[in-house]
């Protein structure tokens, strides 16, 4: 199912000028055959160019998303940093159309009401929404998608009829290694992972929103269940890895979640507090840190932020909103590098002293790299994020960073799928 669902193409590559006083970027297109892309090429005919020897590819990839980048409109750069959702059950009507091609979200969720169908229905409207939210660039032939996000967890986090086959909960693999050992647990982590990847991929879905890399505790055994790997933090990075590299098998990019916890409360009803102290607070990160320092395959794309406050951290501020938690814990400390996605600001832990309009502006100025706007929201999020960006609220350097890390993340997929 894997094979059928990509087909051999040419890496998209850039070639930078290597002197000390020219900086500007040449970018170099090549021919992007891929199925089920998100940052692709059309062309048969144009070379691929390598690039210059001793370049960092880590570097160069960003390079190349912050190149292309530079070529989006306000609207398309206001646009790439949103995850939205659709309310289609197969065919989109011409009303969501409509809404995509004047929002061209840079992911796009899908819920139960939209995947309860069969293979070839599900798949019909992921090609659609590709089609209505893709776009050309200008002056190049390379065409930017969205991202086609799903909760894939397991267990009760399953948003797919009953043709779909139901991943474990994360939880089961913990008490299989009490069982089996650690080894045989993590091996089936990963078969399962690689199986369902290949699933949901043949789908058109190319992002996961998990797994969860959030321990279980006795103040939070309620709310996560068998949500979670389970107490141990070394099992549940192992865990957690081994999820992600199953599912990078079929080109999947994984959202880890929820920096850096959500306590015991459910942030959807009230605000979670994580009250612990510094040595506290470092074992319930832990999972992160191991995921994010390990890079390779056990690296997410992308880390979720919770809405949690934590006051050893930033005592005034929800998470997702703190500059604090973003970029001196998660950023400097843990040094990721990849999309941090906050968490749905329509839940009840962020809302009251404003709106989501503001919430999401406020996200992306302190780090966030992506908001969700629903759609009956969609719209007036895109625009506040635009209205900021014209006010100066909102610079326009910290919003082509943000695009530019979701676009490297989509040619990181093209990359990863074509060498297999």
């Amino acid at each position: 199912m894997f094979f059928s669902a990509f087909l051999p193409r040419f890496a998209l590559l850039t070639a930078w000028l290597d002197t000390s006083t020219l900086k500007t970027p040449i970018i170099v297109l090549s021919a992007v055959l891929l199925f089920n892309s998100c940052v692709k090429k059309n062309t048969e005919t144009a070379p691929a160019v390598p690039k210059p020897p001793g370049l960092d590819a880590e570097a160069g990839l960003l390079e190349e998303a912050s190149a292309l980048v530079s070529l989006m409109t306000d609207v398309q750069l206001a646009a790439q940093v949103i995850m939205t959702g659709v309310d289609a059950r197969g065919a989109l009507e011409g009303a969501e159309k409509e809404r995509l091609r004047r929002v061209p979200a840079g992911a796009v969720m899908l819920f139960r009401k939209n995947l309860d169908g069969d293979a070839g229905e599900i798949r019909r409207m992921t090609d659609e929404i590709r089609a209505e939210a893709g776009y050309t660039l200008p002056e190049t032939d390379v065409r930017v998608e969205p991202f086609i996000a799903v909760d894939h967890e397991g267990g009760d986090v399953h948003r797919f009829g009953s043709g779909m086959e139901r991943l474990p909960a994360p939880f089961f693999y913990f008490e299989l290694a009490g069982r089996k050992g650690q080894a045989a647990a993590l091996l089936a982590v990963e078969a399962d992972a690689a199986r369902s990847a290949a699933e949901i991929a043949a789908f058109g879905i190319t992002m996961n929103l998990a797994p969860l890399a959030e321990l279980l505790t006795e103040e939070n055994k309620a709310f996560l269940g068998t949500r979670s790997y389970g107490p141990d933090p070394d099992f549940t990075a192992a865990a957690a890895a081994a999820f992600m590299r199953g599912m990078k098998a079929a080109g999947i990019a994984c959202v880890l979640k929820h920096f850096p916890g959500n306590s015991g409360k459910d942030p959807h009803l009230e605000t979670p507090l994580m009250a612990g102290g510094a040595e506290a607070l470092q074992r319930a990160s832990a999972p992160f840190a191991a995921l994010i320092a390990a890079g390779g395959g056990a690296a997410p794309a992308a880390v979720m932020v919770s809405h949690t406050v934590v006051p050893a951290w930033d005592e005034g501020r929800n998470a997702s909103l703190s500059e604090l938690v973003i970029g001196e814990k998660l950023r400097g400390e843990l040094g990721f590098g990849g999309i941090v996605l906050a968490d749905d600001f329509s839940m009840e832990a962020v809302s009251g002293d404003y709106g989501t309009e503001e919430q999401s502006v406020a996200a992306v100025a302190a780090g966030a790299d992506m908001v969700m706007a629903w759609p009956r929201n969609l719209v007036s999020i895109h625009g506040a994020i635009l209205a900021a960006l014209a006010d100066g609220r909102l610079t326009r350097a910290r919003l082509r960073d943000a695009a530019s890390r979701i676009v490297r993340e989509k040619l990181r997929r093209d990359a990863d799928s074509f060498h297999g």
